[in-house]
């Protein structure tokens, strides 16, 4: 019975390893829990594409939305752990929502980290009939207003929305957030005058600034952008203490055979270092992950990080979605 049991562990083993050593045989999918359009799924297709090269099979993606991305992810961690499924996601689907959310998953045991991804700082945008030219007039416009202004986000817990509550706790303001499936629509409808600001990814809105339909203020980051140099850091424009960077990853389900997780990373780290997708991402107000971060084990580090860093702030703000 022990020789058969034996047999019976090696052939699985072998099993295994002969999966690991043949994949990718069928397409892939990277599931981003948002909606199409917006930043997260604009960056997952611009890298999909270039893995797909190193990969030699299609790299398709599935944007799966609702609950601040939470719906996304949990599609993710239910799927089997063969390397045929990844999950797309940031600071907020990621680290945020395991504050905010009763999920029925876990976001560091329940999935295998695969690389850290560019990051975007955040950018303070209205609609273009705010009267004011700097974020100094913006705050006292947003103070001055009868009833809490209206703030949109991609839902509870997603980085538009920590971001805002962010601002809130550092200018005094009380914002009404206006929850959407995605940015990407709340950006549509700042343009149409119908919400009054967005705490938005850089990426999301920089071609809108840039194309004068929407005004921008400042950025959440400690620099200029080198893509966006006329736009001040929020501590140049006033408000000091307003610094928060959006970064993303892959992960893959827990169990997922470490030599296929070695095989994505190698295909994503390619697709990073690629000077067509760089000059795209970086376009975008993304930044660059350092070559020296593009391991799992540094985006598994920075995940457990801002989990420690971030609980405490949410949960004290008292968001909280059944």
């Amino acid at each position: 019975m022990k020789a058969a049991w034996a047999a019976l562990i090696a052939i699985l083993a072998f099993a295994g390893a002969a999966r690991a050593d043949d994949y990718p045989t069928r397409p892939i999918t990277i599931i981003v829990p948002f909606a199409a359009g917006g930043p997260s799924d604009a960056m997952a297709r611009v890298l999909a594409e270039r893995m797909r090269v190193s990969l030699g099979q299609p790299v398709v993606i599935e944007n799966v939305t609702g609950a601040g991305g939470s719906i996304g992810v949990g599609r993710a961690v239910q799927s089997p752990p063969d390397g045929y499924t990844i999950s797309f996601g940031h600071l907020g689907t990621h680290v945020a929502n395991g504050a905010v959310y009763k999920l029925k998953y876990d976001l560091v045991a329940d999935l295998e980290p695969v690389v850290l991804l560019p990051s975007n700082p955040m950018i303070i945008v209205s609609k273009n009939a705010v009267p004011a030219a700097s974020l100094k007039e913006f705050i006292e416009w947003l103070k001055s207003r009868p009833s809490p202004p209206t703030a949109g986000t991609a839902g509870a817990g997603s980085g538009s929305h920590i971001a805002g509550v962010y601002f809130e706790s550092v200018s005094g303001i009380k914002l009404q957030y206006v929850p959407y499936r995605g940015t990407a629509p709340a950006l549509n409808d700042l343009i149409a005058g119908q919400i009054d600001l967005i705490v938005d990814q850089t990426s999301n809105s920089i071609n809108q600034v840039r194309a004068g339909t929407i005004r921008a203020y400042a950025i959440t980051d400690d620099k200029r952008l080198p893509s966006a140099p006329e736009i001040p850091t929020a501590a140049e424009a006033g408000l000091k203490g307003f610094n928060m960077t959006l970064w993303s990853g892959m992960w893959v389900p827990k169990g997922t055979p470490k030599e296929i997780v070695t095989k994505l990373n190698v295909a994503a780290v390619e697709a990073l270092n690629d000077p067509g997708v760089r000059k795209q991402l970086e376009s975008q107000g993304l930044e660059m992950t350092p070559k020296d971060q593009l391991t799992p084990e540094a985006l598994g580090t920075r995940q457990k990080a801002e989990i420690a860093k971030w609980w405490p702030i949410i949960k004290a703000a008292n968001i909280k979605v059944d």
